[in-house]
């Protein structure tokens, strides 16, 4: 078998076997196949595509290519939910919790941020002392007690899809389906998971800029599920403007706090509850959907949620008094308002702007390498659909460092459209699949 002619044949368009994807996974994975034969037969992916076949191979071959986690010494049905990204999605922080206190078991591997959309990881180590870089021993001792453990991705886990993930990164080929579908279907299958929930951007701040590419992308993950007998709904939802207030990682782990103790923003909050609900729907601890639902809602509402939350900082090394005393998280050192040049409705805010003006100041990564400012961020102070008087704060810029800082306050300038009618409003959750 030679990997030129399986590239030929992927540029062709022609279906490849079990066995020839297998060979290419683990020929890149153990250094046979040199980079740039591996970054050619992403790009012939990439304009090519992949069958259904393909892509559950390419993610069983990438998930066999490491460890693959068991968790079925703890009892329960363990469901994990995942995001492709979006600006001030801070979902995880809140679903998570209330599905762990509703008795779901929730194993959640997480990624970091890479460029405008946040990562769970930058939120969480935001909090004094919050470890994620747990033993698989510690992952599972930790979810046998409370539930819920946040641990980052590491070279054990899909060593196949970190080295191909960031091949794509450099070769342009990151915006293709199929290559989405099983570069996280790998590491999620390679958890030990039952089920998985999957929320799904769509919108100018996230990945997938139409509906109809959403729902293929929902669909090639549900499908993976389904031929590995796996559990997996998705959400397709809105990402035109941020979700919630805050973006940045310190900014948005106050929202969470917030959201956890009943006082967060109406999206941000309706989003995180629909999503607990699947996954306790999923988790069967309720035999209906709509029961999942007052149970998310319950435990939001009794604190016990809050209190879960809790006790994961505390168990993974972090101060949970900075849940509720904000000044013992990283704070900025300067503000900037931004104001509004007319008086009128916000008829739009683009969340893209708004998260590549938060990585500008430090919130986020240019490359793999940079170091996050925990501090930085935007905090919005109004949502589409508000009226806005001429003068009045569209949102603040907290900042550490003044080198990008004219650059990102244009860019949030310029994200902000203000009309004399109202818009129409937009539904958050546009679609279910699976």
């Amino acid at each position: 078998m030679r990997t030129v002619d399986l590239i030929l044949r992927k540029r062709g368009a022609d279906e490849l076997s079990v066995e020839e994807i297998q060979f290419l996974v683990n020929g890149y994975t153990t250094g046979e196949i040199p980079d740039y034969q591996m970054a050619a037969f992403l790009m012939a992916t990439y304009f090519g595509g992949m069958t259904d076949r393909e892509i559950s191979a390419l993610t069983e071959s990438m998930m066999q290519s490491g460890e693959v986690i068991s968790l079925t010494e703890i009892p329960g049905v363990k469901v994990d939910k995942h995001s492709t990204g979006g600006v001030g999605d801070k979902t995880s922080l809140i679903c998570a919790p209330i599905a762990a206190a509703a008795g779901v078991v929730v194993p959640m591997i997480s990624g970091r941020g890479l460029g405008h959309t946040g990562g769970t990881l930058d939120k969480l180590e935001s909090i004094p002392g919050f470890r994620t870089d747990l033993t698989v021993e510690q992952f599972r001792a930790q979810l046998a007690e409370l539930g819920l453990c946040f641990i980052g991705q590491n070279d054990e886990v899909s060593p196949a899809d970190n080295r191909i993930y960031a091949l794509r990164d450099v070769t342009g080929t990151v915006e293709s389906v199929p290559l989405i579908a099983s570069s996280i279907m790998s590491k999620k299958m390679a958890e030990g998971i039952d089920a998985l929930v999957l929320d799904v951007k769509v919108g100018n701040g996230a990945f997938m800029k139409t509906q109809v590419e959403a729902r293929r992308l929902a669909q090639a993950m549900v499908g993976i599920g389904r031929r590995m007998d796996k559990k997996v709904q998705a959400l397709i939802t809105d990402m035109n403007q941020p979700l919630g207030y805050a973006v940045g990682n310190a900014l948005e782990v106050m929202e969470v706090s917030q959201t956890l103790q009943k006082a967060g923003p109406a999206d941000l909050t309706r989003l995180s509850l629909e999503l607990a609900a699947r996954m306790i729907f999923l988790g069967k601890i309720t035999p209906t959907l709509d029961e999942a639902r007052k149970l998310a809602e319950d435990k939001l509402m009794d604190g016990s949620a809050y209190k879960k939350f809790r006790q994961v900082v505390q168990a993974q090394g972090g101060n949970p008094q900075a849940l509720d005393r904000f000044d013992l998280l990283p704070n900025a050192t300067g503000m900037r308002e931004v104001l509004s040049p007319r008086a009128g409705f916000v008829s739009a805010i683009k969340a893209e702007d708004i998260g590549r003006a938060s990585q500008m100041m430090g919130a986020g990564r240019m490359v793999k390498e940079d170091v996050i400012d925990h501090a930085v961020g935007v905090i919005l102070e109004v949502k589409v659909g508000e009226k806005v008087e001429a003068g009045s704060v569209l949102c603040r810029l907290y900042y550490t460092g003044e080198e990008h800082l004219d650059e990102a306050a244009d860019l949030v300038e310029d994200a902000f459209r203000v009309s004399n009618a109202r818009p129409e409003e937009r539904e958050l959750i546009l679609e279910v699949v699976g």
